[in-house]
């Protein structure tokens, strides 16, 4: 697993869970690299994992507790709240073209 083991995978997931309030999750596949867990709290913070596939990625979350979304929903996406230090590095990045 990209991120450690798969132990530790679903301890981060249940952690992140647990200190927001509760979570749901999206997975996306992201090429050789594996699968992103995009985990978004009750509370709008937000994170992300990786995992080697997009399977390993499904059972983290399921044994963590952890809700599955088969997309992005507008009430999930609504519900994020960036952090200031995202928002300035979006900045940059569109700044730099």
């Amino acid at each position: 697993m990209a991120q450690g083991s798969d132990t530790t995978l679903t301890a981060d997931i249940k952690d992140f869970a647990a200190g927001h309030g509760g979570a749901k999750a999206v997975i996306e596949y992201v090429g050789k690299r594996g699968a992103r867990i995009v985990l978004v709290g009750q509370d709008g913070e937000w994170s992300d994992q990786f995992a080697d596939d997009t399977v390993k990625a499904r059972e983290a979350c399921e044994l963590a507790g952890v809700e599955v979304e088969n997309e992005w929903e507008r009430e999930l996406m609504e519900q994020m709240r960036p952090s200031n230090d995202l928002w300035r590095s979006m900045a940059r990045r569109s700044m730099a073209r």
